[in-house]
């Protein structure tokens, strides 16, 4: 038997931002892995990487909070939580926060629910653990649509983490992405700040476009903060 990975793609997915806090310690991380478990009692889990600084807080403290986030989420607030590492830097800073019944940081901003987890049962899953909690607290934070993880990639143009559940591998994603239309992205073009060009550098790690003409050889992403060789050159 074998396993297509391309099926996998089939499967829906959310976007959301998991924080927990162990004394001093805040740590946060972007997972597509959330779901509700059961309704009664209310019941979630998430599959989160063993190497995430957000994974020993969240068994440390017991608990963990998960904002749900919505379709107008910047790609810097994804870029923030997805592709930097608690232990260097402060993911809080520059990001609207509050705190639930229990006083754990949840992201409040762009995010349209967010939900409390006390850690019940884990899973030892290889390069993942899976975490099982009863929903202690739940809120609607503000109307609109939660990102799907296909409205990630198709219209944010993002990538995924390596350390993600559902990372295919080195491609990840990029195959179809670099075929798509400009429209993709529709966001940053439409910004005043963008000259028209017919070309920009588009990074294959988050899917961040800078509109110049040649990046400085010590260019940084600045929203994942990977190099100018992981920029590909994309028509517009």
């Amino acid at each position: 038997m074998t396993v297509d990975r391309k099926a996998f793609r089939s499967l829906t997915y959310g976007l959301y931002i998991v924080t927990a806090q162990s004394g001093d310690m805040r740590a946060g991380c972007v997972v597509n892995t959330f779901a509700q478990v059961t309704s009664s009692p209310a019941q979630a889990s998430i599959a989160i990487n063993k190497e995430n600084v957000t994974t020993s807080v969240i068994l440390e403290s017991g608990m963990f909070e998960v904002a749900v986030l919505s379709q107008d989420a910047p790609m810097d607030l994804i870029g923030r939580f997805g592709f930097h590492t608690s232990a260097e830097t402060d993911k809080f800073v520059d990001t609207t926060v509050a705190l639930d019944d229990e006083g754990m940081p949840y992201v409040a901003e762009h995010a349209v629910a967010h939900f409390l987890v006390k850690v019940k049962e884990t899973l030892d899953l290889g390069t993942h653990v899976l975490i099982v909690g009863e929903v202690a607290q739940a809120e609607t934070l503000q109307a609109g649509e939660p990102m799907t993880y296909a409205y990630y990639h198709q219209v944010k143009g993002g990538k995924t983490s390596p350390k993600a559940s559902s990372f295919e591998g080195p491609d990840d994603g990029r195959a179809a992405e670099s075929n798509a239309e400009p429209a993709v992205f529709s966001e940053e073009s439409a910004s005043s700040s963008a000259p028209a060009r017919t070309f920009a550098w588009r990074c294959t790690v988050c899917g961040h476009v800078e509109y110049v003409d040649e990046l400085p050889d010590d260019f940084r992403c600045p929203i994942c903060g990977v190099g100018k060789e992981l920029f590909e050159r994309i028509e517009l």
